[in-house]
């Protein structure tokens, strides 16, 4: 499964890199709709749900997304404003970058919070645990890959 979601990624981002637009907002629209879809295959994929709990899921799942859109736009707007910012950030950028990406993680990890009592009363708490497991591994990867192109403070 995991290769799987990997794999998935990849190509995603390989395709999500060669096709970014002119500006923040053409490249947040890009993003989000293609890995929205391509999230939800692989959500459906692994939580292998059925009838009532299906449909219970995917409008709780539905709900969601669009909370996580909203989270994950600020996140590239951070990221926009670390790289044309890091070759002369001083203090003051540094200190307000770090606050905004603390702020945006805490929302993140909030909106699970809220979102597993949403999809376990909706199913069940082994399907609700399920997607939070399946959501992290997609988001850590994504993180993991991005932070592995973003260049660390300091460096030039």
């Amino acid at each position: 499964m995991k290769k799987l979601l990997l794999s998935a990624l990849i190509l995603f981002f390989i395709g999500i890199g060669s096709s970014f637009a002119q500006t923040i907002d053409d490249e947040i629209k890009i993003v989000q709709d293609a890995f929205g879809k391509d999230k939800r295959t692989l959500v459906e994929y692994y939580m292998k749900l059925s009838g009532d709990k299906a449909t219970a899921f995917w409008a709780v799942y539905d709900e969601f997304e669009v909370e996580r859109k909203a989270i994950g736009k600020e996140r590239i707007l951070i990221i926009n404003d670390y790289m044309e910012k890091f070759t002369h950030i001083g203090e003051a950028e540094a200190d307000a970058l770090a606050l905004r990406s603390l702020k945006n993680d805490a929302a993140l990890n909030s909106l699970y919070s809220s979102y597993y009592k949403k999809f376990k009363k909706a199913t069940s708490a082994m399907d609700a645990a399920k997607f939070l497991q399946v959501d992290f591994y997609i988001t850590n990867t994504i993180r993991n890959a991005i932070q592995q192109e973003l260049p660390f403070l300091g460096d030039i």
